[in-house]
Order: structure tokens, then C-alpha cells, then sequence
């Protein structure tokens, strides 16, 4: 039963933590785990959905829903790797009580067995554990290089995301001094304008002075 224990904590690498310090002992509530998973995969369809409409109000629309895409697809994958490491602790489960029976049975029968009977059947049940834990061991090496490789993806997305924010400040940061220039360029034309206005009406030249008013006891000039 010790070796069932390291089988049941390697087909666990896939499930929390806490599941898996509760492994050995068999003590794990599987249902409620595929609760949680279902729970998972509810919320991630939620988040898709939000994803989906905040990414139709984004410059960068088919960049945006692809990422969201491949974010949804590695959850996917975790939580039906997850599943699948639930499926087989159950199978063992199973599979370890029937060896048990098996073995209690097999007990009244060695008492009766000659002692290379007994050691043959010892033997097949040594190798039976060790191919349940070698195919075990197998399945979390693999479950813990996809996680590798998901971390891995993870990190790349998110860095391609900063590049892309950083590109869309500068952008916008262009944008926003070339209005500035436009401004200050439509000031100034302004400005030298109305210089010129002032300029030219003090230059303008003034109209001659009026004549002085006739002495008294002088002819009116003629009418020409």
C-alpha cells in the first residue's frame, strides 16, 4: 500500500497542493475537485466572453482576440489534464481495492502454498506497482513539462503585450506633439497678422488740413 500511496501522489501533480498532501492517505474528495474544475472552466468561458467585447474596442482586434484565444485553449488544457489526473486516481482507487481483496485472498492461499509459490506471488505484485508507478511518474513529468512550457508562453505574451502598450504611448504621445506644433504655429501665423494690421494703419497717410476761415469784411471767393 506504501507504493499505491507514491502512485496516487505522482498522478496528483496536476492538482493543487492541497490534494496532493492528501494523497497518500486517500482522503482526497475527488468530487469536489471535479466541482472546482467545473467551476474553472465556467469562469474561464466568462472571461473569454469579457475578453472578446473589451478586445472590440481595441486598435489591435484580431491581435487581441487571438491572444484571448490561446490564453482560453492553455487553460482548457490544464483543467482537462486535471480531469484526466482525477480520472486515473479513481481507476487506482478502484484497481487498489481490488488488489486488496485480491491480497487477503491470496494470504489464506500463500499460508497454504509452498514457499516458491509464495515468492512468485509477491514478485508479480511488485511488478505490478512498479509499472503503476513508472507510468505514473511518466504522466508527471509530463503534466510538469506543459506547465514549463505554459509559464514559458505566458511570459512571452505578457511581454509582447508591454511592447505593444509601449508602442501605443508613443503613438499617441506623437500624436499629441504634433497638435502642440500645429498650435503653436497657428499662434504665431496669428500673431505676425495682426503685427501687420497694426503696422499698416499707422502708416497710412493722413488727409490735408481744412483751409483757414475767411478775414471779416472779405469777398466770398467766386464760384468757379
Amino acid at each position: 500500500m506504501k507504493k499505491f500511496a507514491l502512485v496516487l501522489l505522482m498522478s496528483l501533480a496536476s492538482l493543487p497542493l492541497w490534494a496532493q498532501s492528501n494523497a497518500a492517505s486517500g482522503t482526497v474528495d475527488l468530487e469536489a475537485e471535479k466541482r472546482r474544475l467545473s467551476s474553472e472552466r465556467e469562469a474561464m468561458e466568462k472571461r473569454f466572453l469579457e475578453e472578446r467585447t473589451a478586445c472590440y474596442k481595441k486598435f489591435a482586434v484580431e491581435d487581441c482576440l487571438s491572444e484571448s484565444r490561446t490564453r482560453r485553449r492553455i487553460q482548457s488544457d490544464s483543467i482537462k489534464r486535471q480531469e484526466t489526473a482525477i480520472n486515473d486516481i479513481q481507476r487506482q482507487r478502484s484497481g487498489a481495492a481490488e488488489l486488496q481483496k485480491l491480497d487477503q485472498k491470496a494470504a489464506t492461499q500463500r499460508e497454504q502454498d509452498t514457499k516458491e509459490k509464495q515468492e512468485q506471488s509477491i514478485q508479480n505484485q511488485k511488478d505490478r506497482e512498479q509499472r503503476a508507478a513508472d507510468h505514473a511518474s511518466s504522466r508527471a513529468s509530463t503534466a510538469a513539462g506543459d506547465a514549463e512550457r505554459e509559464r514559458a508562453f505566458q511570459s512571452k505574451q505578457q511581454a509582447h503585450a508591454d511592447e505593444q502598450a509601449r508602442a501605443a504611448r508613443l503613438r499617441a504621445d506623437a500624436s499629441a506633439n504634433v497638435q502642440r506644433f500645429q498650435d503653436k504655429q497657428k499662434r504665431a501665423a496669428e500673431h505676425r497678422a495682426d503685427i501687420e494690421r497694426r503696422n499698416a494703419s499707422n502708416d497710412k497717410p493722413r488727409g490735408a488740413p481744412l483751409p483757414p476761415p475767411p478775414a471779416p469784411g472779405t469777398p466770398a471767393p467766386a464760384a468757379p
